[in-house]
């Protein structure tokens, strides 16, 4: 019936993105602990599975040249590239791949194999081992089988038992269309890859043309948002083509079946049957483009540095009609071994992409460097190869086992630990008195604590309270924070943290990320006593202070909220319905349709909107914790029209008079206007529920605070 009410009416709100907030669909019961099972696993053994089975070549699928590695390194690359930089989705974290759509992207096509191959070491050690560490540390392995370095490996990804229906992976709706880009050639804002079902771009070039020039914009553009910069791409193209081989023994189209979610129910999650000779070693059809990029494609060398800088390169269609370039040059012809027959020869090719890197002069600096000092090269691959596949994780804090590096990489939003006691119930009590007597009103004290806590992204956990960056830039710059008054905010904090920090002498402190959490408590407390009600808003200490140079401006810029709905804020330049926006940011924040209902009524009446406007605040007492929001939004004795002033703005008059009792936005109506939302709102807005109104905010508000609390899970 879902699917059939989203048939009827495509544009209603999708607000069943939260539902997956509400339960865990995951076999293993409510009181799974996946680190403590992890850390159970003996990881050498683990691995020596792993190349176990990576070096034994199965007859139903062969292994190129007799090892599984490269197809291992392709598959925890594909896994962990759909992550994308502007709101954390994607990544390897949730074993995603094996789920649909990605199971069948027209990218993925033959990982299915690999997936099957790693069966009996995921058997082995079940619940020990997700499939998210799995394939991960499959990659890993392959690497290292093969001559060349890693970083470490932490493990920490715990599976996903559906897909996560919050990522939107581009407008098409047929595979390999490129339609995501605007007037300008902007890729979609959102969006990494350049084509529906690739992870990154088309290997033949854009649109399928071999145009190395153009490849290498796209290049940038997708591996930018994927949070790379052009030093980390270039080693991660280069370390990965050094392995293994393309497949295009013939034309996909012409013998290839269907997709795993498309195959028939006796092929059993399998899909892409090739019906070509054999269907599967040296006759496999994958990408449709043939051939190995180097003379030894299981072994870690400068091989492909080589053969890509030294000798001229043409393109033509390959033997799967697909455009790939050939050497120019005879000395590379038949200069490399043929993947199943030691008898026999063939020739390095290279895609577009490859040329791409050749032809970008910035590209061509680095690549030339790497072949110059291999040690570097290696170096570079490693870090980037690290950064790719544990990218999606969060704080280090996070990581498991023993291989975690002990360096922390800026990427990671490293945290100082915390030299100091922390502050005990007695402390935080008189720091709330304090914070209250100020001269910060409640609104800003919840603005504040909201603006630092609400960056919280679930999908890559990243953002939150800990760390106070909101002090620092970007966060204290952006529009949304409202800087002016946020300087004025953050002062009046430091002197109080400063006051108390002085007075100890027992070496306890408080950190500003703290204060700034508490403030929040305490204000929330006291709107709450002022409608009637005594709650308790729970408090952990423990936070600590970020520094500048913890702190990458670029890599915050992503969190950057173009809408805030809790706030009642809209950006300018916001094209779609920002109630959309408000919906995407609860299931980033790992909000319900409940959770994210309560938030902006008590906001709202709290008067912590953007600017301190009136807009949403249906309340005669703003600073109250009432449920006034909801009992006025859903009132028959307005009715509500769009505003001359905003196409975002509404206001409510009355029936009788036609005065204007209300302002709101879409951020506010929606609430009565969509079905599921109004059904919460009706109960929130009920004679005899204010009550359950208020304790329902605090245990969202609570929930919001500590969701970058990972140290005391």
């Amino acid at each position: 019936m879902e699917e059939r009410t989203h048939d009827w009416w495509p544009n209603q709100l999708n607000v069943k993105i939260l539902d997956q907030n509400a339960h865990d669909l995951g076999p293993y019961g409510d009181d799974f602990d996946y680190a403590e099972e992890f850390q159970e696993l003996d990881l050498e053994e683990v691995k020596a599975d792993i190349e176990d089975v990576m070096t034994t070549s199965q007859d139903w699928w062969p292994a190129d040249y007799g090892h599984y590695g490269p197809l291992f390194i392709r598959m925890a690359w594909h896994s962990a590239g759909t992550y994308r930089t502007s709101d954390g989705r994607g990544g390897a974290s949730e074993g995603a791949q094996r789920l649909a759509p990605l199971n069948s992207w027209p990218d993925n096509a033959n990982l299915d194999k690999a997936r099957r191959l790693l069966l009996p070491v995921k058997q082995k050690y079940g619940r020990n081992l997700s499939w998210g560490d799995l394939i991960i540390l499959a990659g890993n392995v392959a690497i290292e089988s093969m001559g060349a370095k890693t970083v470490g490996f932490a493990g920490g990804r715990e599976d996903a038992f559906k897909p996560d229906e919050a990522v939107d992976w581009g407008p098409e709706d047929e595979w390999e269309a490129s339609e995501r880009f605007d007037e300008d050639g902007e890729l979609q804002k959102g969006l990494g890859a350049t084509v529906m079902g690739l992870i990154y771009v088309n290997p033949e070039g854009p649109d399928g043309n071999p145009d190395p020039e153009a490849s290498a914009e796209n290049i940038r553009e997708s591996f930018s948002r994927m949070a790379m910069n052009d030093e980390e791409t270039v080693a991660l193209i280069a370390g990965g083509h050094t392995f293994g081989k393309v497949h295009g023994a013939a034309d996909p189209d012409e013998h290839v079946g269907p997709e795993p979610e498309a195959a028939p129910i006796e092929a059993q999650g399998l899909g892409w049957e090739s019906d070509y000779g054999t269907g599967k070693g040296k006759d496999t059809i994958t990408s449709g483009i043939e051939g190995p990029w180097t003379q030894a494609p299981t072994q870690w060398d400068t091989g492909y540095l080589d053969n890509l800088l030294e000798y001229e390169w043409a393109a033509q269609k390959g033997p799967g009609g697909a455009w790939q370039w050939i050497p120019v040059d005879e000395d590379l012809r038949d200069s490399a071994p043929d993947v199943h027959d030691d008898d026999e020869r063939v020739t390095p090719m290279m895609l577009t992409t490859d040329i791409a890197l050749k032809r970008d002069p910035d590209y061509r600096e680095i690549i030339e460097r790497f072949q110059d000092n291999p040690m570097e090269f290696g170096i570079n691959f490693a870090k980037a190869w690290y950064k790719l596949t544990h990218r999606d994780m969060g704080p280090p804090e996070r990581f498991l086992g023993p291989e975690v590096p002990d360096e922390e990489m800026v990427w990671q939003d490293p945290l100082p630990a915390a030299d100091y006691d922390q502050i005990d119930d007695a402390d935080a009590a008189h720091l709330k008195e304090e914070l209250l007597s100020s001269d910060l009103t409640v609104q800003q004290l919840v603005k504040t604590a909201w603006a630092s806590a609400s960056t919280y992204r679930d999908s890559d956990k990243r953002g939150g309270a800990n760390g106070a960056r909101l002090r620092l830039e970007p966060q204290k710059s952006w529009e949304v924070n409202e800087p002016e008054e946020l300087t004025t905010v953050l002062q009046t904090l430091e002197g109080i943290q400063e006051e108390f920090n002085s007075s100890q002498s027992d070496g306890t402190r408080v950190s500003l990320a703290d204060l700034i959490v508490l403030g929040g408590s305490a204000a929330v407390e006291q709107a709450a006593a002022d409608a009637g009600y005594d709650v308790d808003v729970d408090f952990e200490p423990g936070r600590v202070d970020a520094s500048p140079e913890q702190t990458d401006v670029d890599s915050f810029e992503a969190l950057k909220p173009t809408v805030d709905g809790f706030r009642n804020y809209i950006a300018d330049d916001v094209e779609e319905e920002p109630e959309r926006h408000l919906v995407n940011e609860s299931e980033l924040l790992n909000l319900t349709a409940s959770e994210m209902t309560a938030l902006v009524g008590g906001m709202r009446t709290l008067g912590a909107t953007h600017e301190d406007s009136d807009l949403g605040v249906f309340t005669d007492e703003p600073g109250t914790l009432t449920n006034d929001f909801f009992v006025n939004l859903l009132s028959m004795e307005t009715e509500w029209e769009q505003s001359e002033e905003s196409e975002d703005v509404y206001v409510a008059r009355d029936r009788e008079t036609g005065e204007v009792e209300w302002r709101g936005t879409r951020l506010d109506l929606i609430f009565g206007s969509n079905s599921r939302l109004r059904a919460i709102a009706d109960v929130y807005g009920s004679e005899g529920e204010e009550e359950t109104f208020v304790h329902d905010f605090v245990d969202a508000w609570e929930k919001v605070m500590r969701l970058d609390r990972f140290d005391l899970e």
